[in-house]
């Protein structure tokens, strides 16, 4: 396993670990309603980043003279459908709290902050 895969594998890790540490807080903070909200925004965050990191391998793939599948770039294509359909839902027919979403929406940036200062210190 090379150092990027690595590097994804404790991204995808501290994900999961900011995911559960962060609804635990919201569902003991404000309730139910926080927690779930912020769980469900890490989870949209969870797969956008997995979506993001498959692309980047499929772009390394077609270097290689492999072309992506047709059923792969249109899915790329309409993530950022499904993902806003989610929002929408949470919006207007959940009781789930739209800030705690929107709080969990960054825990993939705080795990790329977390592998930065990781590779900072030990690299």
């Amino acid at each position: 396993m090379g150092i990027e895969e690595r590097a994804a594998e404790r991204m995808l890790r501290s994900i999961a670990v900011l995911a559960a540490v962060g609804a635990a807080a919201g569902f003991f903070w404000k309730g139910w309603t926080w927690g779930g909200g912020f769980l469900m925004g890490a989870l949209a965050s969870y797969f956008n980043f997995r979506w993001l990191k498959t692309l980047t391998e499929s772009l390394g793939d077609a270097a290689a003279v492999k072309p992506p599948r047709k059923r792969f770039a249109v899915f790329m294509g309409l993530r950022y459908l499904i993902l806003g359909a989610g929002a929408y839902v949470i919006l207007n027919y959940s009781p789930l709290n739209l800030t705690a979403a929107l709080a969990g929406l960054f825990v993939s940036v705080a795990a790329v902050i977390l592998e930065a200062l990781f590779e900072l210190v030990y690299a």
